[in-house]
């Protein structure tokens, strides 16, 4: 009986009376072996981005640039990764904008801005750029997702960590498999152009333009836009020229370039030249790419968030405007618009003080008419013209006119955005209600706050900035009422 006792029934011992023996192993070195799938998944990565670059052809082989760098451009937000493609994309946006840009302006000499504008839309849309990704096999290489260690698959072997079955792998050497994705077409499109800032931030203009074509974009670089120009012109008739390039600190070759920089589609004066909406169509994208290169190279550092809105608060009409208006080029502008005139008019003798300070911000020209911003950039594109292209003489005249530029210390975010991240932390709901009468905008911004309503309601020359007064408005209001 004892003996049975003693063979069916257990003893329960307490832990101070246990020791599992697990391995003879230090627990430093277990605890290392947790990061192996995490290790081995950035491997994998690496390798991936690597053979995105041989797959690219032989035209780029060219180019160094590290697989890190390519990595970079594919990895979205999403993934959670101490990088991702946000900044490329920016950079790259800007590249794509100005070589199409000038490519349009070169091929189509004879139309005008709104159909070059159109043209260009439809050229380096998220369409065209995802159909492109698609034709050249680059969508597998996306990350889109966060990596979960528990999940990895062990390449070529068809299960996870767990020993539970995932995918089955072709049988080849060429390791790849065949499943499902889910990607939308502008995610595709913006690792397009991250890929072009991977190329441009490495290996320069020439990698990124190379990159583009091999791709099967049909532009092309510098080539087209005429170097030899037709109008024939007594400009001093028209302009000032001499205070007009100590304005601008550049001394045009070709003066019938400033002419036509300044002349208002209004302006129908005989022998005078044509209006300056095409050079606009071409600084425009010019100024723009100028100022992405130089915050992304100045502030190596800063989050891709800062970048965009950086960029946002110096490449806009507003602030052209008052650069314009700060150097006094409102004296110089062509036109015969009795409505122009008087808008400039109205401003200049309303607006007491002096246009001082810096011209970076929303704020900054809010009233100024549009043609003075407009003239900023097309001033951009005769200077980039008339130097042959040189994006450094075009940077140096305009930087001096636009200075103090804004810095991460000193931009002013968007009004929009920023209410918009305040609902969304306490996850309120916003809405706006847009009217326009009289050539007057009025924009209601409403908040619900737990069942009460907040609004804020503000008038301005457009839609976009009586919007941004609005949220403005009721973000300070709301600061002062809700903790």
């Amino acid at each position: 009986m004892l003996e049975e006792s003693r063979t069916s029934h257990g003893v329960e011992l307490p832990p101070e009376l246990c020791r599992l023996v697990m391995s003879p192993v230090s627990n430093n070195t277990l605890y290392s072996f947790s990061v192996i799938p995490s290790v081995m998944y950035r491997i994998q990565c690496l390798l991936l981005s690597a053979r995105l670059k041989d797959q690219l052809g032989p035209t780029m082989q060219q180019f160094a640039i590290p697989a890190l760098k390519i990595l970079e451009a594919v990895t979205t937000k999403e993934c959670q990764e101490e990088f991702s493609q946000e900044s490329l994309e920016t950079l790259g946006d800007s590249f794509l904008k100005y070589v199409a840009t000038q490519h349009l302006y070169g091929k189509y000499k004879l139309q005008h801005e709104g159909t070059l504008t159109k043209m260009k839309k439809n050229l380096i849309s998220n369409a065209a750029l995802c159909q492109l990704a698609c034709s050249n096999n680059l969508v597998g290489y996306i990350q889109g997702e966060e990596f979960n260690p528990k999940g990895w698959i062990i390449p070529g072997l068809g299960y996870d960590m767990c020993g539970n079955s995932k995918i089955s792998f072709l049988s080849s050497n060429d390791m790849h498999i065949l499943r499902k994705m889910s990607v939308r077409s502008k995610r595709i499109a913006d690792t397009v152009e991250a890929l072009i800032g991977a190329y441009l931030g490495a290996a320069g203009e020439q990698a990124a333009f190379v990159f583009l074509k091999s791709l099967g974009l049909d532009i092309e670089f510098h080539s087209n836009i005429p170097l030899e120009r037709k109008i024939v012109l007594k400009s001093e008739k028209f302009i000032n020229v001499r205070s007009l390039e100590m304005i601008l600190g550049y001394e045009f070759k070709d003066t019938s370039l400033l002419v036509e920089a300044l002349t208002h589609g209004s302006y129908q004066t005989a022998g005078a030249t044509a209006c300056y909406q095409r050079l606009e169509f071409l600084g425009d994208a010019v100024l723009d790419h100028l100022f992405t290169i130089y915050f992304y190279n100045q502030y190596p550092e800063c989050t891709p968030e800062l970048l965009t809105d950086l960029r946002s608060a110096s490449v806009n009409n507003n602030c052209y405007a008052h650069a314009a208006a700060k150097a006094g080029l409102n004296k110089h502008i062509l036109h015969s618009s009795l409505q122009l005139h008087g808008r400039m008019a109205y401003y200049f003798e309303n607006f007491k003080q002096p246009f001082t300070g810096p011209s970076h911000g929303w704020e900054a020209g809010i009233g100024l008419p549009k043609v003075l911003g407009d003239v900023i950039e097309s001033l951009a594109g005769a200077i980039y013209l008339d130097s042959k292209y040189d994006k450094e003489v075009v940077w140096k005249s305009m930087k001096q006119l636009l200075e103090p530029l804004a810095t991460p210390e000193t931009v002013e975010r968007d009004p929009v955005k920023l209410l918009q991240e305040f609902c969304a932390r306490r996850s309120y709901s916003s809405s706006y209600t847009k009217a326009h009468k009289d050539g007057v905008s009025s924009v209601v911004v409403e908040v619900q706050v737990e069942g009460t309503t907040y609004s804020a309601t503000e008038t301005g020359p457009d839609k976009i900035v009586a919007k941004k007064l609005a949220a403005k408005s009721l973000l300070n209001n709301l600061k002062a009422i809700v903790p």
